[in-house]
């Protein structure tokens, strides 16, 4: 006698091992990590004078920045810098040629202290010095990117970057 019997497949217990994918999910989490915190830009901060408002200028009770308190440099070819106090028409002091490094540094906290002195005079202590920095076609991106390290350096927070040149700027910087 025939039993009628079904063949069963035998049923196998099929175990995925994820030991692989998560440690491969966990180097795909740094990676990313790490490839956003190295995608940040990195900028040299800039403290710039705020734009001309009579609001503004009112709320500090001043309507016009005292040429007093004013420093051109004039970037030049060669890593020469050309520095005046006050406006060209009537400077303060005549200008003068610098070198970057120790020589540049120098003349910018001399002046910076002056006017620092001169605004605590006024009783103005909290009002220091304008920078105007003024990079000429001749001069190069390392020249510029150096005065703003040394105005960093040396705590100047007022500063500016201009590419207008006066014509009498231009005939200082042809006259050297």
């Amino acid at each position: 006698m025939e039993v009628n019997r079904k063949i069963r497949s035998k049923k196998l217990n099929l175990k995925v091992d994820l030991t692989a994918m998560v440690s491969v999910s966990f180097l795909l989490i740094i990676f990313f990590m790490v490839n956003r915190e190295l995608a940040k830009p990195n900028a040299l901060p800039l403290s710039l004078p705020h734009p001309f408002d009579s609001n503004v200028y009112e709320n500090i009770g001043c309507y016009n920045p005292d040429e007093n308190r004013i420093i051109t440099l004039l970037l030049d070819n060669n890593n020469k810098v050309i520095s005046y106090h006050g406006l060209i028409n009537l400077p303060t002091s005549a200008p003068k040629k610098l070198n970057f490094g120790k020589e540049i540094r120098d003349e910018i906290n001399l002046k910076n202290n002056q006017i620092n002195e001169y605004m605590a005079s006024k009783g103005r202590p909290d009002m220091g010095a304008i920078f105007i920095i003024k990079p000429t076609n001749k001069s190069n991106f390392k020249n510029l990117v150096d005065i703003l390290d040394e105005m960093a350096i040396s705590n100047i927070y007022t500063y500016t970057i201009v590419n207008y040149f006066t014509p009498e700027e231009k005939a200082l910087l042809a006259s050297n």
